[in-house]
């Protein structure tokens, strides 16, 4: 069994006060949860407005195909309208 976790962090220029960045993290992880069956949670940057850290976690009995999964996963983050500062993938 392998887990994996990818880390994505955002920088929202647009986003001007704490109700349009709650709409944006709300709109990618039900996008994310949606599309890849994947858990994802807000996990940095909580008290900043412009900025968001969110995990998104899978689990698989193939590392190759969590690969795969990340990649997609990344794609579509980058299609959202904030933009994509950091992305690390962990296994274990």
């Amino acid at each position: 069994m392998v887990v994996g976790v990818c880390e994505l962090e955002f920088h929202l220029p647009m986003v001007r006060n704490l109700k349009h960045k709650r709409m944006f993290v709300s709109r990618i992880k039900g996008r994310l949860t949606s599309r890849f069956n994947v858990a994802v949670a807000e996990v940095e940057f909580q008290d900043l407005w412009q900025r968001v850290g969110l995990a998104v976690a899978s689990v698989s009995s193939d590392r190759r195909v969590l690969e795969a999964l990340f990649e997609k996963v990344v794609q579509e983050a980058e299609g959202h309208e904030g933009q994509l500062l950091r992305c690390e993938v962990v296994y274990q």
